[in-house]
């Protein structure tokens, strides 16, 4: 497994301003990561549950704090759920962290 791609984890903070008004700003993170395809079963067993995975990040677990988004190649996604193998399948997936995302469109509405 290689970490050739840059993606941008996404953490939403929530405050407040003068007048009380609810506001969020987002806070970036730079990481290296692994791309790969949804697989069928995940495609099914999360349509099976409304939701629409696209693509499948994989990324270091100390690099991930349960962002909530991230950012690739200009497109933004939600992360659906992550995921940390049980069995490894080589040396490196001890410390790697699936991240199975959708698409973000329409100003953060998932397309589903």
């Amino acid at each position: 497994m290689t970490f050739d791609y840059e993606l941008t984890l996404i953490k939403l903070i929530f405050s407040e301003n003068d007048m009380g008004d609810s506001i969020s700003t987002e806070e970036h993170s730079n990481i290296l990561c692994d791309v790969v395809s949804v697989t069928r079963s995940e495609h099914y067993a999360a349509a099976s549950h409304g939701m629409k995975p696209e693509i499948v990040f994989i990324v270091n677990q100390y690099d991930y704090n349960k962002q909530s988004m991230v950012e690739f190649e200009g497109n933004k996604y939600n992360v659906i759920r992550d995921y940390k193998q049980k069995k490894s399948k080589g040396i490196y997936d001890f410390e790697t962290i699936e991240l199975i995302c959708s698409g973000i469109v329409n100003d953060g509405d998932s397309n589903g």
